[in-house]
């Protein structure tokens, strides 16, 4: 097939050259997309609180990543804070241990979501800085437990009153995000994360209040401190595990 010339004046009087770039301007540009993300996600004016946190990181990347947290955004705390002051005054109310209940629940939702694509605005952008996935996901996950764990102890101090201040719930708190984290980065989904770590939850309730319905005494470690604390450790050991490859490896959830 013959070559056809590229200047205009071939391509004003030849239609096949003509469809071909009717055709040609109908294609994706990639390169523009990606700018554009880029451009909204980083040239968001950089604020005192992100300021802060670049000199405490050392990293004002990193600080930009950890402010675009999916689950530290404004209307998934205040969400979170929701649920939790429902538990606060029916813990009030009927004095059963709603907040020590939920806040495993919640801790696990927000960790699971605090990472990866697909959930993450700016994840294709954080695989371009400098410093590595694992640490842009624990510094994100430490941030959104310590959130989660602030407003179920404010939780624990409304609902003093009724069963006074306890901080029973933060151990198994702890287990539970840690393997909603775990389940998530394995699978490479938020969702199977929080499916899996709300149904662990749910079982341990019911099997340790079957025979006594003291949800109460079900919410709190007891006997499982240990099986608690070592399933927090191994779970965190398989997250540094399966974020310890570099870029180059297969893609996973984070």
């Amino acid at each position: 097939m013959a070559k056809h010339p590229t200047d205009a004046g071939h391509v004003a009087a030849c239609a096949a050259c003509q469809a071909r770039e009717g055709l040609r301007g109908l294609d994706v540009d990639l390169d523009r997309v990606w700018f554009g993300v880029a451009a909204e996600v980083w040239a968001r004016p950089v604020g005192p609180v992100e300021t802060a946190l670049g000199r405490l990181l050392g990293s004002p990347g990193l600080a930009r990543a950890l402010l675009t947290t999916p689950s530290l955004l404004l209307s998934w705390v205040l969400a979170s804070a929701a649920v939790l002051a429902v538990g606060a005054w029916v813990t009030r109310t009927t004095g059963e241990p709603w907040v020590a209940l939920l806040a495993p629940a919640v801790a696990g939702a927000g960790i699971a979501y605090a990472y990866g694509p697909g959930v993450d605005p700016a994840f294709e952008l954080t695989q371009t800085m400098a410093i590595s996935d694992r640490i842009v996901l624990l510094v994100r996950g430490l941030a959104v437990f310590g959130v989660n764990a602030g407003l179920g102890l404010l939780a624990s101090l409304v609902a003093a009153p009724a069963r006074g201040v306890t901080l029973a719930w933060l151990i198994p708190m702890t287990a539970i995000a840690a393997f909603a984290l775990a389940v998530a980065t394995l699978t490479r989904s938020p969702g199977t994360g929080v499916s899996a770590a709300l149904g662990v939850w749910m079982a341990i309730i019911l099997a340790r209040a079957a025979g006594t319905r003291d949800f109460a005494s079900a919410a709190e470690p007891g006997p499982l401190i240990l099986l608690y604390l070592v399933s927090t450790l191994g779970c965190i050991a398989l997250v540094l595990l399966a974020t310890g490859g570099t870029r180059k490896d297969a893609v996973r959830w984070l």
